[in-house]
This record gives C-alpha cells, sequence and structure tokens, in this order.
C-alpha cells in the first residue's frame, strides 16, 4: 500500500514529442495545455512533478484502469497490460521455468514458445513503458538546473529539496536503463541533455550503457538521502548500492568483463545498512507488506483505492488464481486463471510441493503437476505467494485492486548477490557467505538446523535463488547468466515450444528492439537474430 505522501498530477503535455523516434501509433500526445512554467513554477508544482516520475511505475494514465488513447501514458497498447511490472515480468517469467500464461493475447504465448518477434505488442509496450519513464525523468532534471531554479525565484531549503529530488529522479532513470540493457542491450540514449523534440537519439552499446548506468549511480551517492532515511517507496543511498550489485552481479552478460569483487562490495554495503528479514517469507507478499520495510529496500507501492490499474500487484494477485482456488482466500472478488509453473520449477524444491521449505507456496488442489495444455488452468500448480490480504489476515481496501507493494530490491537478494559473488571468486568471505544463504533457508524452514547447509556451488545458488525470488522478475536474467537459457542443457516443459522442452537459437538471450522503433529512427541498428 502506498505510504509516501507524494500526490500524482498530469504532466504527460509537458514531455510530449520527448520519445522522438517512436512511431505516430505510440506517440506521447499533450492531453492538456499545462506548459512547464505553469507546472514549475513554484516548489509544489516541483514536487507533483516529481511525485509523476515515480507514479509513472505503477500508474498507467491520468484517468484509470481503462482509459483512451488521450489518458493513457502509452498508445498502441491496451492500458490494462501496459504497467511498468506486468510487462517487465512477462519478459523475465514467462520464457523460463517458473512461468506459463493460459491466455491466447497475440504476442504472449511467443515467450514460453521462444519465437518472440521485434513485432512482439508486449516487448514493444514494455520498450516504450521504460522509455517513457525515462523521458519523465529527463523532464524533472531538465526543469531542475539551477539556472530554471533560480529563474523561478526557487532557493534555499525548497532547492535544497529539488537538488535531493533530482537525485532520485537520476537513481529512477538508472534503473530503466538497467531495464533496457539487460532486456534489449543497446537502446536509444537520451538525457537531460538532449532537447525534447530534438534530433532522433543515438544508439548506445550495451558496454557503454552499463558504464554510464554504473557512473550515474556513483556520482549521485553524496545527494541520495542515506539508507533507510527517505519516505517508505522512495530511493535511497541503499537503493543505488542494491542495483550496483546486481548489474555488477551480471556484469560479464553485459560487457564481456566479470565485476565481481565490486558485487561483493555493494552487496555488503546494503547488508550492513541495517536491514533485516522478516520471520514469515509467506508473509513477504501481503495488502499492508509495507510494514516489511526492514527487509524491503525499494519497492513500487500501490493502493487499491487510488493506484488502480490491471497490472502490479493486481496482476499478480488475479492472474494466478483459477480452477477450484477460493477467491477470498487471496483478497479478491474472482481470479483471472491465467498463470501457473511448471514442474520443472516444483522440482526446486525438494519434495515438491510437499517440501518442509515453506516457500514451496503452490495450489495443487484440482490441479495436475504436469502442463499438457498449457490453455488448460488445471494444467500445471498454482502459485499462491501473493495474496491481497494482510498481514494478520483482514481484508484489502479493494477485492478489484490490489494494495500490495512490490519490492524491486529487498536484502534477500543482496545476501544472495554476495553468495554467489564470492563464489565465484570475488573475494568475499566464504564462511559469511554461507550464513547468509543459511539464514534465507532457516526463515524457509523455520528452524535452526532443518536445511541448513554446509558449502555452496554456483549451480545450488542458482536453485536458490529459484526458491527464494521466485515470480519476483529475476529467472531469465539468472539463467541467462548461468547459460541455461536457450541451451540444451537445462530443458522444462514448453521450452522453445516444445512439451518435453528443447534448446533454441542463442541469440534470444536478448530481446529485439520494436521494428516500428528502427524503421522510424535510422540510428537503431536491430539486435542479431531479428
Amino acid at each position: 500500500m502506498k505510504r509516501h505522501s507524494l500526490k500524482y498530477i498530469t504532466i504527460t503535455a509537458l514531455i510530449a514529442g520527448g520519445l522522438t523516434s517512436c512511431t505516430k501509433k505510440l506517440d506521447l500526445l499533450p492531453t492538456n495545455d499545462v506548459t512547464a512554467s505553469q507546472v514549475y513554477s513554484t516548489p509544489e508544482g516541483y514536487k507533483q512533478a516529481f511525485a509523476k516520475v515515480y507514479g509513472a511505475f505503477a500508474l498507467t494514465g491520468n484517468k484509470g484502469p481503462a482509459g483512451d488513447d488521450g489518458t493513457k501514458d502509452i498508445q498502441g497498447i491496451d492500458e490494462g497490460t501496459s504497467d511498468f511490472f506486468r510487462l517487465y515480468w512477462c519478459a523475465e517469467e514467462l520464457p523460463t521455468d517458473e512461468a506459463v500464461v493460459g491466455w491466447g493475447d497475440v504476442g504472449l504465448p511467443d515467450f514460453h514458445n521462444m519465437s518472440w518477434s521485434s513485432s512482439n505488442t508486449f516487448l514493444t509496450g514494455l520498450y516504450y513503458r521504460c522509455m517513457y519513464q525515462i523521458t519523465l525523468a529527463n523532464d524533472f532534471i531538465r526543469q531542475s538546473s539551477d539556472a530554471n531554479l533560480s529563474s523561478r525565484g526557487i532557493k534555499g531549503t525548497d532547492a535544497d529539496k529539488v537538488h535531493q529530488y533530482v537525485a532520485e529522479a537520476r537513481f529512477l532513470r538508472a534503473y530503466q536503463y538497467s531495464i533496457l540493457m539487460d532486456l534489449f542491450a543497446a537502446p536509444p540514449f537520451v538525457t537531460e541533455n538532449d532537447p525534447l523534440g530534438g534530433p532522433l537519439p543515438k544508439q548506445i552499446s550495451r558496454k557503454d550503457l552499463f558504464a554510464y548506468i554504473e557512473s550515474e549511480l556513483k556520482a549521485i551517492d553524496a545527494g541520495l538521502v542515506d539508507a533507510r532515511g527517505n519516505e517508505y517507496g522512495r530511493a535511497d543511498k541503499a537503493a543505488a548500492w542494491a542495483l550496483l550489485a546486481r548489474i555488477y552481479l551480471n556484469a560479464e552478460v553485459y560487457t564481456g568483463t566479470a565485476h565481481y569483487p565490486d558485487a561483493v562490495t555493494y552487496s555488503k554495503k546494503v547488508i550492513d545498512a541495517g536491514y533485516s528479514l522478516v520471520t514469515d517469507y509467506t508473509k513477504l507478499m501481503r495488502a499492508d507488506n509495507n510494514l516489511n520495510k526492514n527487509e524491503f529496500i525499494l519497492t513500487i507501492n500501490y493502493d487499491g483505492l487510488h493506484t488502480q490499474s490491471y497490472g502490479g500487484a493486481t496482476f499478480m494477485t488475479h492472474a494466478p488464481v483459477g480452477g477450484s482456488m477460493p477467491a477470498a482466500d487471496y483478497g479478491i472478488a474472482g481470479g483471472w486463471a491465467g498463470l501457473r509453473t511448471t514442474k520443472a520449477f516444483v522440482n526446486l524444491f525438494p519434495g515438491g510441493a510437499s517440501s518442509a521449505d515453506k516457500r514451496a507456496q503452490f495450489y495443487t488442489d484440482g490441479q495436475n503437476i504436469d502442463i499438457n495444455t498449457i490453455s488448460t488452468f488445471t494444467d500445471g500448480y498454482a502459485i499462491s505467494k501473493f495474496k491481497d490480504v494482510k498481514i494478520d489476515g483482514g481484508a484489502p481496501q479493494s477485492l478489484d485492486y490490489a494494495d500490495m507493494d512490490l519490492p524491486i530490491f529487498r536484502l534477500a537478494e543482496q545476501y544472495l548477490i554476495y553468495a554467489e559473488a564470492t563464489t565465484r571468486g570475488g573475494g568475499g568471505d566464504a564462511a559469511l557467505a554461507l550464513s547468509y544463504v543459511n539464514k534465507l533457508r532457516a526463515r524457509a524452514y523455520q528452524s535452526a538446523t532443518t536445511g541448513q547447509l554446509t558449502a555452496l556451488t554456483t549451480d545450488l545458488l542458482l536453485d536458490e535463488r529459484g526458491r527464494e525470488l521466485y515470480w519476483e522478475g529475476f529467472r531469465r536474467t539468472d539463467l541467462i547468466r548461468y547459460k541455461k537459457f536457450v541451451e540444451d542443457t537445462y530443458l522444462w516443459p514448453f521450452k522453445g515450444g516444445s512439451k518435453d522442452g528443447k534448446g533454441v537459437e542463442s541469440f534470444r538471450t536478448v530481446y529485439p528492439l520494436p521494428s516500428a522503433d528502427v524503421t522510424a529512427n535510422p540510428n537503431l541498428k536491430q539486435n542479431t537474430g531479428y
């Protein structure tokens, strides 16, 4: 549930034209006559515009969950599917062993079949969603220059607040660029120094984008609030360290050069910042999980009354519910009967769905562990991890739109980054790495002895990441890092469109740039294979 006071306003008109390489179909069009000089004329105006930079993570437009082309953020895609987390989740989870979806929307089955093209609607929507949020951040940063603040009479403590907002906007921009780097490798690149409506953006290489993100996160460190010192749901130093640790863990994929010592360093900075695990894993994803802020480093905040959309937490609580699953147990009026998991993922848990590991949150009543037909909801176990009921069992504010927040970073991931980077030769303390993993397993087994490990291997850590972080948007990236995503060395049901699974083309470790953008912008070169 959203727990900070920033309010959202319409500023689409201010950033219209910012995505200058978009086709007309996906252009961001003005919806009102508000100008920058009006919005940014007061300190309160800056705060409201800043709220939109954050708000675009949870909202899909200026009207509601199903607006028209005049009110939604991204044209050319159903607003209900245009939420950032929903699109990102599909790209990260559906091509893996962790998830299948039974819906037949054009382009959606392509994920698990691993047959997507450069015209895939969902990939196009995700690409433009990321670019839209970068554009919002760019405009806010541009409007917050010292010259602009001075000309508008904003000074003293008001100017200091804006400078803090700028550091956070730069973080959010770096985060979105990290998503584009991971998924699309070499996107167009724009900053506040590129004028709105100016020349078509140049393309940036994956390696250069990595260097930019790294330098930005280090440059803003002094301007961010100390770890755990900001409002819930806003970025601080720990969020920047967490993102650095994450990209360093994957650096060899992005640049060809490993950065495991850096992953050790920055994950340890987060770990030492005073966070702690919540005691019950099954209560992580609940309607009032803002109470889990000791483990959550940064979240996307949702509120069933004020951030209504069909993405984000609403998607995560409704889409996995179907068959004989009692909707009331999940804090919803009814499920969408879409998402399940594969037998390969269930088997990561010793004992499968009956595992003593409490992270094994499967619904099996009336469900078949084997998938014969993906479109049949009862084929494949359902996942019961996400429930829009309160930690004490109380009801949410709405049965149609979720209150639950979704963590972008949480402490458990940092434990696992430290452990993997250490195991891969990053120079960390092996005994300490083992203790971090065993903390997660002690919570999972609710025991200080059962389930404890005596040594770590990289393959064990991949499985542990699956058990701890499943359905949180990590699996595709993890499998690529382990060279198990496109290869035939690890198969799962319907991988590559085959019932028993099969390897696919190596170029599918990167998604294609949208064909519409490549056509519109001659500066862009399509990724290999598409």
